[in-house]
């Protein structure tokens, strides 16, 4: 593993997902491990690398991009290139789908037809579905989080290449 990690995703219910999953050590590597101990929010590869990039670090740096397309581009300048190693962690459709399989409703979901943050507003009735606030009081227990992404992982076509939020976790705990 690089010694330096970055972790970007595009929405407040993804950074809520993953703080909670660094705040308890869940993950494969720690929040100070990460550039500014924090979960970045950032969509751009040009955006990252003048926002972040620009500091000289010496050695390699990981940067794992928490999206939901895959066809999402992140081409980092040539000078970059060599330096950094991008994985994908998908969470496709949407990173809602997480509430959809706790709730029981992927059947019902599948027949909808629905976006899945449109099926959790209007058949769940959880109106704040994207909101950091709303997604990180829902997977408070963390049991139930946990659940969700193993249920994700089991349902979901992951492409060779890319990982799942499941991927992220520890391998040395027991509980998962």
């Amino acid at each position: 593993m690089a010694k330096y990690l970055a972790c970007i995703c595009e929405g407040g219910a993804e950074r809520a997902i993953l703080d909670l999953l660094l705040d308890n050590h869940l993950l494969n590597f720690e929040r100070d491990q990460l550039i500014e101990e924090a979960v970045l929010r950032c969509r751009s590869a040009k955006e990252f690398e003048n926002k972040y990039l620009k500091k000289g670090f010496r050695e390699k740096i990981t940067v794992y991009r928490i999206l939901d397309s895959r066809s999402e581009n992140f081409k980092l300048s040539k000078a970059y290139q060599p330096k950094i190693d991008v994985v994908n962690v998908v969470t496709a459709p949407e990173i809602e789908m997480l509430i959809i399989f706790n709730e029981g409703k992927y059947k019902a979901f599948k027949r909808s037809g629905m976006k899945p943050s449109i099926f959790c507003k209007s058949i769940l009735k959880y109106k704040e579905v994207k909101s950091y606030d709303f997604v990180r009081q829902y997977f408070a227990d963390l049991d139930t989080l946990k659940n969700a992404m193993q249920e994700y992982r089991r349902v979901s076509k992951v492409h060779k290449n890319e990982l799942t939020l499941q991927d992220l976790l520890k391998l040395d705990n027991p509980d998962i």
